[in-house]
């Protein structure tokens, strides 16, 4: 990807996000990408990139049970008063 051209905000963090992905998942992602650019009706993995495929997003699934088992620290709580004031 032309990484020269303006993007939106999101788009950015979506792409600096997908440099973290494992080689498999790229393949992939850029697999579909060329299928809806191309406007397939298919898309052909072979059964090794199925398997890489597979290892790599059940990886990332227990990546993610993981860190969601993880106890959340709790934030500061901050109180304030507010008094309405006088009118005059």
């Amino acid at each position: 990807m032309d990484r020269l051209v303006q993007q939106p905000r999101h788009r950015k963090k979506l792409m600096s996000e997908m440099d973290k992905l494992s080689i498999h998942v790229r393949m992939f992602n850029d697999k579909v990408r060329v299928m809806n650019q191309t406007q397939s009706k298919q898309l052909i993995l072979s059964a090794q990139e199925a398997r890489n495929l597979h290892t790599d997003l059940f990886a990332l699934l227990a990546h993610i049970a993981e860190l969601s088992d993880q106890p959340k620290p709790e934030l500061p709580v901050t109180q304030f008063g507010m008094d309405g004031g006088g009118f005059k």
